[in-house]
């Protein structure tokens, strides 16, 4: 028997393969299984190794047939591989077979069969096996890792996708696909790109191109078209692969994150929901503050349209109030409202105001065919209406009623030159809006009546002239503290007591509006039947204390500055009932205020006192109110020494004369204050004598 293989090698010299011992030595400590089979099948070798294999010593095995010594599944493999070697007299190689060992462990073995040729032929054949259980276990660990990897990338909805060093698409990525429903032809020709957003990919392609050329990690972001025709957004992270200095590929993932960006939609819808409404109540808030400042119906108006201005980004405000009599609408604030004819509105003519006010609800028109179709259905013509849209620069408009107890007071109207989306959220702030603004109309309204006939009863009981004496000039002024706040308590009086003299009254009854008018009235009338019957001041005052007690309130506060003064001579007396005191001034322009007491108001528990008070000739006395020295930046006693020295300021021709002094006073002590009391003024001025005198 030959020991050639298929693969004759030469001998060496000295070497005798026949060498019994030097053979067995080799098998022995060969780290494969060897074994040798006749062409019978008969097993004629084996090594110690081989036996690791069958589990049997090496005796067993000689001069046995496979089948009676071998598992079923290890005696077919042999048994099928030396058929083919003895049909075809090939090797059949690299074939894999598991065996379990005496401690149980599994072993992993390749195995492989060789045809041995002799001189007639196929003389046996050589089985060589290679334990290969380490590199198995090491196979199934990066099996295991993969499919780890695989199952982690797919928990994630990444999706895994690799290029060429040069961007170019390398192999299939099903995932990618199932996502995009680009077909394996279309994505290897075109690749990623192809499916991203055309408003993002020339972004994307040319950071992609930049990652390229730098070789550096690729980060961005990006919505893919999907199967659906819809878009999804992922995040692209893609890497290149180094060796040796140079890229090999790239490995990219994508990561959907489409929930995310929704969420954060969401968060930034509902943030700024939040954060317009928080604008929405902090503009009613601010509306309503000025609202309520507002005392008159022409600064309502002014505040709406400020707020139609500022809080609704208006671009016309009109406010009209109603006319029950005339069913008509009166515009207060045209705002330059063109579809609208002079000053009045019929109720029966549609548009946004009258129809507000007809169904007692909003009326939004957000765009000129919803205005169309709203007026048509109020009955208004079609030629109007395209008259109408055709010369106005608006395209939405807004009218709210104004409303108060169900009772309706006007309307509002605010228009704006763009389409205007009304949302259910500025539909409940216009509301809001329309409620406290028709609130502050029905509170001017009524304010401004009041004030009108507090202001008209005021002036009726005021002199309409003073009287004319020889020897005496009387002056007066009387200025209101503003025509848009309630008409005061203040008042004058001069009038001739029966002996010729002259009895001059101040006075000031705390207060605004009607009933203060109406305590002044009452304590002005008590005044003069007190001083016809008996005139010295003292007197007068302590019957004025009776009157003011059976007649007014316990809290009304009423103060006043009499004087009785004769004519030519200036000789006179005085009273205060806590007022302030009388300022003298001289010819040349010295002021001087009388030092009295002030007394207490009238009604309260006091001895009455007069006082002697002279006019010298070329002299005036000044009685006045407290509204002329004391405002909300001025203290009586700063106002009384500022009085004193603005006297030295008047020029002589001032001086001589009331009326002028008078306006001269005024002006001066007004001059940079904010005038917030009636300003009442008295003047007595005492010529002086001449040689016909």
């Amino acid at each position: 028997m030959s020991a050639e293989t298929s693969v004759p090698r030469p001998r060496e010299p000295g070497l005798d393969i026949s060498d019994s011992d030097l053979f067995r030595g080799l098998m022995s400590e060969a780290p494969f299984a060897f074994a040798f089979f006749d062409p019978d099948g008969r097993f004629v070798r084996v090594n110690s190794t081989f036996t690791e294999l069958t589990g049997h010593p090496v005796e067993l095995h000689l001069d046995r047939q496979p089948a009676e010594l071998l598992p079923a599944d290890l005696t077919t493999l042999i048994e099928t591989a030396l058929r083919r070697i003895a049909d075809e007299a090939l090797p059949v190689t690299d074939q894999r077979i598991r065996t379990r060992a005496e401690n149980g462990d599994t072993r992993h073995w390749t195995v492989s069969f060789f045809p041995m040729h002799g001189d007639d032929g196929v003389v046996g054949t050589a089985l060589f096996g290679v334990d290969v259980t380490e590199r198995q276990l090491n196979e199934e660990v990066l099996e295991r890792s993969e499919e780890r990897y695989r199952s982690l990338v797919e928990s994630q909805q990444q999706l895994v996708w690799i290029t060429s060093p040069s961007g170019a698409v390398a192999e299939d990525a099903p995932q990618w696909r199932a996502i995009t429903g680009q077909g394996l032809e279309e994505y290897l020709a075109h690749g990623w790109l192809d499916a991203v957003h055309p408003d993002d990919r020339p972004g994307t392609e040319e950071a992609w191109r930049e990652a390229l050329r730098g070789r550096t990690m690729f980060e961005w972001s990006y919505r893919v078209r999907t199967r659906a025709s819809g878009y999804r957004h992922f995040e692209v992270r893609a890497v290149p692969i180094i060796r040796h200095g140079r890229v090999v590929e790239w490995v990219g993932a994508n990561t959907d994150v489409t929930p995310q960006r929704e969420a954060e939609e969401m968060r930034g819808r509902l943030t700024d929901q939040l954060g317009a409404a928080a604008l929405r109540t902090a503009r009613l808030q601010g509306a309503t503050a000025q609202l309520a400042e507002a005392l008159t119906v022409e600064q309502v108006v002014q505040v709406i349209i400020d707020v139609g201005r500022t809080a609704l980004a208006a671009d016309h405000s009109s406010v009209a109030l109603l006319d029950l009599d005339r069913a008509t609408l009166k515009l207060i604030s045209s705002g330059g409202t063109p579809d609208t004819r002079g000053e009045e509105i019929d109720l029966a003519n549609p548009n946004v105001m009258t129809m507000a006010v007809n169904s007692r609800r909003p009326v939004f028109a957000e765009s000129p065919d919803s205005l169309r179709a709203q007026l048509v259905d109020a009955g208004a013509d079609e030629a109007q209406i395209s008259g109408f849209l055709a010369q106005t620069d608006e395209r939405a408009w807004v009218g709210l009623p104004l409303l108060a107890a169900g009772r309706a007071l006007g309307a509002l109207r605010f228009s704006f030159t763009r389409t205007q989306k009304i949302s259910q959220e500025d539909g409940v702030f216009l509301e809001a809006l329309a409620g406290q603004c028709a609130l502050a109309v029905e509170r001017a309204t009524l304010f401004e009546r009041e004030h009108k006939t507090a202001e008209t009863l005021q002036r009726s009981l005021l002199p309409d002239r003073l009287p004319v004496v020889r020897g005496l000039m009387l002056a007066h002024r009387f200025r209101s503290g503003s025509r848009h706040v309630q008409v005061g308590g203040d008042w004058y009086d001069a009038f001739v007591l029966q002996d010729g003299r002259v009895a001059a009254v101040v006075g000031d009854v705390m207060g605004k509006g009607v009933k203060a008018a109406a305590g002044m009235g009452r304590i002005r009338n008590a005044m003069r039947a007190l001083a016809l019957t008996n005139p010295p001041p003292a007197a007068v005052l302590t019957g004025l204390d009776r009157v003011f007690e059976a007649t007014e309130e316990e809290e009304q506060v009423t103060t006043l500055a009499y004087m009785v003064v004769e004519p030519g001579t200036g000789e006179g007396t005085l009273a205060l009932a806590g007022h302030p005191p009388p300022l003298l001034v001289s010819p040349q322009g010295v002021g001087l205020l009388h030092e009295t007491e002030p007394g207490t108001p009238l009604g309260w528990a006091t001895s009455r006192k007069q006082f002697r008070f002279c006019v010298p000739p070329g002299h005036t006395a000044v009685l006045y109110s407290d509204g002329l020295v004391e405002n909300r930046k001025r203290g009586l006693d700063a106002g009384l020494r500022e009085l004193s020295s603005v006297v030295a300021e008047a020029p002589p021709e001032v001086l001589s004369s009331p009326n002028m002094l008078l306006d001269f006073l005024v002006d001066h002590m007004l001059s940079g204050y904010e005038q917030d009391d009636d300003v009442t003024v008295l003047a007595v001025h005492v010529p002086p004598a001449t040689k016909s005198d």
